[in-house]
């Protein structure tokens, strides 16, 4: 039997007993005393039937009820409970049994790895939600793993979208159809792959907002959806847009970092640079955080700080050479050409091996004055399908580039379709 004092995990929820709390992601849901009571029984006998008699011993503590009045506490649960509420099961005259899948352990491991935000994490993050898919392949949640870790890989720019677009949808649709529905952190993702994958933007800002209306504490869809605008130039809704989110969590780690991207491209350098201190005093281990922060520091004037930062992140996260690869652009517009170039020469050894995103790659090339070769890798970030591209209209780091022909030329194919061309 567990103490009264301890907090339980089960799938995404938290069970905390001293306080009757239960929540799912760091925000609270409301279940009446009894029914939590009820809740804590099924959990405290994870795999084993819990017969009527037990359930209304120690939920109502012996008050005679009837087996109805039990079945309807279990339907109210399995209500808030959501897609999770199929993890409790009747057996008819008996009672009933909460049967917590095998793969579990598995899946609270992969999102422990997601959450480090490098390249290794997300590969441990998959790995285990594949070996998860293997041990339960009726478990939606190994495929919802699956699908998120594709999209952070695209989105953090350390995968081509191009090559793994495919594996995103069949992996996003298959944790639909093993759901029974269209779950709010599915429909999520689904929503900003519209925009990074396929940039369907009008469909991608329709869906992100109807999760918003159905979750409205959800920080992510607030998260997504600043992005979603950011990739349209729409930098007025982006912020209103972080400031809700703000006020729904101010310490998720995507979001802190995220103000200082929003900043930059409202070219707020100095608002920046502020939001960048935060997010490393808040997070100092997350080097794409450390990344945003030393931009801001290079285009606020403070170049030698820069460097201090660029160096940490790479340091922090050497199998992430965009990050790299802004170090070495930020050397290069500052005269220091020299050790630009060593780190190019670095880069481009290594993208044998490792995937480098072609956009970064052109603004290096920019600023060491290659420019025809600049857009050479342009070309390969077009091909590539770099999530790059889409703040092309907004991005500081391309400015110089913005008189050339072929940026134009380049722009209006990437926008092609979406509106903004």
């Amino acid at each position: 039997m567990l103490g009264l004092e301890e907090t339980i995990a089960v799938g995404p929820f938290r069970v905390e007993l001293a306080t009757s709390r239960l929540s799912r992601n760091g925000v609270e849901l409301e279940l009446r005393p009894r029914a939590f009571r009820a809740l804590k029984v099924l959990i405290q006998n994870p795999g084993r039937l819990v017969e009527y008699e037990q359930l209304i011993r120690e939920a109502w503590d012996g008050t005679h009820v009837s087996k109805h009045t039990v079945n309807v506490t279990i339907g109210e649960i399995k209500d808030v409970l959501e897609e999770y509420g199929a993890w409790i099961n009747c057996r008819p005259k008996f009672g009933y049994s909460l049967e917590i899948p095998k793969s579990d352990d598995l899946i609270r491991r992969g999102w422990h790895f997601w959450n480090q935000y490098t390249r290794a994490g997300f590969g441990s993050a998959l790995n285990c939600f594949q070996q998860a898919a293997e041990l339960d392949s009726a478990d939606f949640r190994a495929f919802e793993g699956i699908s998120s870790t594709y999209l952070m890989l695209a989105g953090f720019e350390m995968c081509a979208p191009r090559d793994i677009h495919t594996a995103f949808f069949e992996a996003n649709h298959r944790a639909e159809a093993l759901a029974g529905r269209l779950t709010p952190e599915v429909r999520l993702d689904r929503a900003f792959a519209l925009c990074l994958f396929e940039k369907r933007m009008v469909e991608s800002e329709a869906e992100a907002l109807a999760v918003l209306q159905q979750k409205p504490k959800m920080v992510h869809a607030y998260i997504r959806l600043a992005l979603i605008y950011l990739s349209n130039s729409r930098l007025d809704d982006a912020r209103d847009m972080m400031l809700r989110a703000v006020a729904t969590d101010a310490l998720a780690p995507e979001l802190t970092f995220l103000q200082s991207v929003i900043a930059l491209y409202r070219r707020e350098f100095d608002e920046a640079v502020e939001r960048g201190k935060d997010t490393v005093d808040l997070h100092p281990g997350l080097q794409v955080g450390r990344a945003f922060y030393a931009q801001a520091l290079e285009f606020a004037g403070q170049p030698e700080e820069a460097m201090v930062q660029y160096r940490l992140a790479s340091s922090m996260s050497p199998d992430t050479p965009w990050i790299s690869a802004q170090e070495a652009r930020c050397l290069a517009s500052y005269g220091h050409s020299g050790e630009a170039q060593q780190i190019l020469d670095h880069l481009q050894r290594t993208r044998q091996s490792v995937y480098l995103d072609a956009y970064q790659l052109a603004l290096l090339l920019e600023a060491l004055g290659r420019r025809d070769e600049a857009f050479q890798e342009f070309e390969r970030a077009y091909e590539e399908n770099s999530y790059g591209l889409l703040f092309l209209d907004v991005d500081a780091k391309a400015d110089s580039l913005r008189g050339d022909p072929r940026f134009l030329g380049l722009r209006n194919r990437v926008f092609a379709g979406t509106g903004l061309d």
